[in-house]
Formats: structure tokens, C-alpha cells, sequence
């Protein structure tokens, strides 16, 4: 029997499937990134794939004049989601994931760039795949816009400065604001690129890269362990067996 295959969006290079990536090859899966930063005018179909995966980039969800493959991705996602298929957005996934099922994305008041704490809501206390978060959780962060939850989404996470951190719609699909596959190479590597140089200058005196380098030493081997538990339970949830077509209510 074939391995089942996974679809991956990714924007830029510095943005990959992290922590995720060995998890996946673990339980035997085969990886299919398609690079909309080399490939704007990609679109690939879904049949063979049993899940997709949208990753972040330094790009907002709104920017479809600079980056029309934006458009592209939407269309997918939500077909994605009329096939019930496992989908896993990560922070620019997660607001294309709750554009596509018809909610919003607006820029927050602040920056959250470090480590923040997320709060669980009852559901996300309950929920298969963030039981295994504390009900307030340390986790990486990266992003200045904020989700409005889509209709018929479950809210399963904020904080202060960006209320919907997390959520799920339907058994399968599901979207996180937070970097949870971020390793501390990739941490110094978004430290350090030249694409995220504007914003870190623009943040001086609020956000500090030495701090951000200083926490992760305390905090990178914490976030690894629940990176692990988390996506592991996220695995446990595909169904191989072809799953009944379940249009999304609007």
C-alpha cells in the first residue's frame, strides 16, 4: 500500500514544516511542499493528498494585489474542508484557513514577536489535539493581525492582544496563530533574516532580539515536548479510509 501524501503551502523558505516535518515522516507519510514564493501561478489538486498544511510568511492575508497566489490558496483551503480533509493552518495558514471559511483578518494593536502565553478555553481544554497544553501556555510567536472566528468555528485559544489563537472547524480542520514547529534554529533564523529586519527596527524598545535569544535558552526544550505531544495527537486524528464530503455551513 502506497504512503498517503501530504500537501504543504509554503510562501517563503525560512517558514518550513519545522518540528512537524519529522513527525510526519515518522508516521510514514510522504511531504509535497508547493512554494507559492517560486511557484505564484502553482495550483495543485487535492485528490492524492490526505491532508493539507498551510505554513506562515511575512505576507497578510490581505495583500492580494502584491500576492495573487493568496486567492489560489483560499480556494483551496475550502475545498480542502468540503472534503473533510485534515487541514492545519500555522499563523498566515490559519488566517487564510478562517478567510476561506468565511471570517476575517485585521491588523491587532500590537505586535506579538517572542514568547507569550495563550489562554485555553473550555473547548480547548476539552479538544483532542490542545489537551495537551496547560490552560495558559508558553508558546513562540510571530504575527501582527488577528483572526475573527469564521461561523461555526470552535474557539479553542487567545490572548490579550490577539483573542483567537486558536480554533477548530469540524473534527479536522484547525488553525494556530502560534509557531508551535518552531525549533531555536528557526528562531535565530527569523531573528536574523533581512525580511524581518523592518519590523524588528520598528519594534525597538518594545520587542528586543536579545531577550527573545535569552527566553528561548529557558524555553525552547518545554515547547519542543508539548510541539511533539501536540502534533502527535493532530497524526492520531487522520483517517486513511475515504471520509464522507461534508459541505462547511455559511
Amino acid at each position: 500500500m502506497p504512503r498517503p501524501k501530504i500537501l504543504v503551502f509554503q510562501h517563503v523558505p525560512f517558514e518550513p514544516l519545522g518540528t512537524l516535518d519529522p513527525l510526519l515522516k515518522a508516521a510514514g507519510f510522504r511531504i509535497r511542499y508547493v512554494n507559492f514564493g517560486r511557484e505564484p501561478d502553482a495550483r495543485p489538486e487535492l485528490e492524492k493528498y490526505e491532508a493539507l498544511i498551510v505554513l506562515g510568511g511575512p505576507m497578510n492575508s490581505n495583500q492580494i494585489d502584491t500576492y495573487p497566489n493568496l486567492i489560489t490558496e483560499v480556494d483551496i483551503i475550502r475545498e480542502a474542508v468540503e472534503r473533510n480533509m485534515s487541514v492545519l493552518g500555522i499563523c498566515l495558514g490559519a488566517q487564510l484557513l478562517a478567510t476561506s471559511l468565511g471570517g476575517s483578518v485585521s491588523r491587532n494593536a500590537v505586535r506579538e514577536i517572542g514568547w507569550y502565553d495563550v489562554e485555553l478555553t473550555e473547548a480547548g481544554i476539552d479538544d483532542p489535539v490542545l489537551s495537551t497544553f496547560t490552560q495558559q501556555q508558553e508558546v513562540f510567536q510571530w504575527h501582527e493581525d488577528g483572526i475573527t472566528l469564521p461561523p461555526g468555528a470552535v474557539h479553542l485559544a487567545g490572548s490579550d492582544a490577539s483573542p483567537v489563537q486558536a480554533f477548530r472547524y469540524g473534527d479536522h480542520a484547525y488553525g494556530f496563530q502560534f509557531h508551535l514547529e518552531a525549533s531555536r534554529s528557526l528562531i535565530e533564523r527569523w531573528l536574523t533574516v533581512p525580511a524581518h529586519q523592518a519590523v524588528l527596527d520598528d519594534e525597538k524598545g518594545r520587542i528586543d532580539a536579545e531577550a527573545i535569544r535569552r527566553q528561548t535558552a529557558d524555553s525552547i526544550v518545554p515547547l519542543q515536548a508539548l510541539s511533539r505531544e501536540t502534533f502527535s495527537k493532530w497524526i492520531e486524528q487522520f483517517e486513511i479510509a475515504p471520509r464522507q464530503q461534508r459541505l462547511p455551513s455559511r
